[in-house]
């Protein structure tokens, strides 16, 4: 594998777990959770993960194009289950959930991963015929209606974002036309008008971030609480363990808000060396699907790198106040078992492909 990826890869599982650790704190000392139950949750999470990393690793990544199109239809038969009552679990208004035997699972996680799988194959089978309508725009709009349809149903548009990137990213290094991405991207900006006209919490966000002293108690809480956390936490940080906005200020510590609590405890330092391996991990990420072996495993890097990174730049900016504000996850450091499964899933798939890499002397 190469050396230089697995041991980013290792520094943010690292990081994200010091990170979290201190988080979880506020929680437990918020919500009267236990130590044990948060611990053991996040141990289940990194064992499962780190056991399919490790499985994708080391078998033949071409199986993952032969059995594309099963993978994805499995995916959206569990992704439906969030309909059904008894196994659908929704919660703040969302049913993003399915529930069996004490446990729960976030479906639209492996949807992500699934998409991309089967775009890399579909346009790698393509080849030049991308260029052309038929074969190359026309096929990835019905793949972003199709995920749409069903993330927006949820309602998921955070996650329908990221994997609008990571399928537009696939689109254009198979061969997508700049022209063919312009008329992609003014029809997004339109459903987004679209969808912010008719989802008032959509609306809430953006009144937010124009004016972040819109509703300070309402909607422009979360920016607010976060922005204090970052700013109060200096160059060096308050110190390991000693964020005071993760007790009773800052919503979700442990979720979309943690790299608040990150930035405050670490400060400007160590904020900076966090998003630096992000942006590492991206960087080597793409040089892997640079020197990979085939059409199809260039598509599947880029799309998993993406999925990733978009992710993280979401989540960051927003609790940055840059973009409007988001309820993604920060990958490999926020609560979320389901996320971090996934995510370390497709680290192991990338890090398979970078065993066939062509090498450069």
């Amino acid at each position: 594998m190469d050396p230089w990826l697995l041991s980013i890869f290792a520094g943010l599982v690292a990081s994200g777990f010091f990170i979290f650790l201190s988080a979880s704190v506020g929680l437990i000392a918020r919500e009267g959770a236990t130590f044990g139950s948060v611990a053991f949750s996040r141990l289940l999470a990194v064992t499962i993960g780190g056991g399919l990393a490790y499985g994708l690793s080391r078998i033949d990544y071409r199986l993952l194009r032969r059995y594309a199109l099963s993978f994805l239809c499995a995916a959206v038969l569990l992704s439906l289950g969030v309909f059904l009552p008894g196994i659908g679990i929704e919660h703040g208004g969302a049913k993003r959930w399915v529930g069996a035997f004490g446990f729960t699972f976030q479906p639209s996680e492996l949807l992500k991963i699934a998409f991309v799988v089967y775009a890399a194959a579909f346009f790698a089978s393509a080849k030049e015929k991308v260029i052309s309508f038929s074969f190359g725009l026309l096929p990835l709009l019905v793949l972003l209606t199709f995920s749409g349809g069903l993330l927006l149903l949820q309602p998921d548009t955070d996650t329908f974002a990221v994997l609008f990137f990571a399928l537009t990213a696939i689109f254009f290094v198979a061969g997508g036309r700049f022209k063919q991405l312009g008329i992609l991207c003014l029809t997004g900006l339109i459903a987004l008008s679209v969808l912010v006209a008719i989802h008032p919490y959509l609306k809430d966000r953006f009144l937010t971030f124009f004016d972040p002293a819109h509703d300070p108690q309402g909607s422009g809480y979360q920016i607010q609480q976060s922005l204090i956390a970052i700013g109060s936490g200096g160059f060096f940080g308050r110190g390991f363990g000693q964020s005071v906005q993760k007790f009773s200020y800052l919503p979700e510590p442990i979720g979309d808000s943690i790299f608040a609590v990150a930035a405050e405890e670490f400060g400007f330092v160590g904020a900076v060396l966090l998003v630096l391996l992000f942006l590492a991990f991206c960087l080597r990420g793409l040089r892997v699907a640079a020197n990979a072996p085939d059409t199809f495993a260039r598509l599947l890097v880029v799309g998993i790198v993406i999925l990733i990174g978009a992710s993280a730049c979401i989540n960051i900016a927003s609790m940055l106040g840059l973009i409007p504000l988001s309820g993604l996850t920060l990958p490999l450091v926020s609560h979320g078992g389901s996320a971090l499964v996934i995510t370390l899933a497709g680290a192991g798939i990338v890090l398979n492909i970078s065993r066939f890499e062509k090498r450069i002397v």
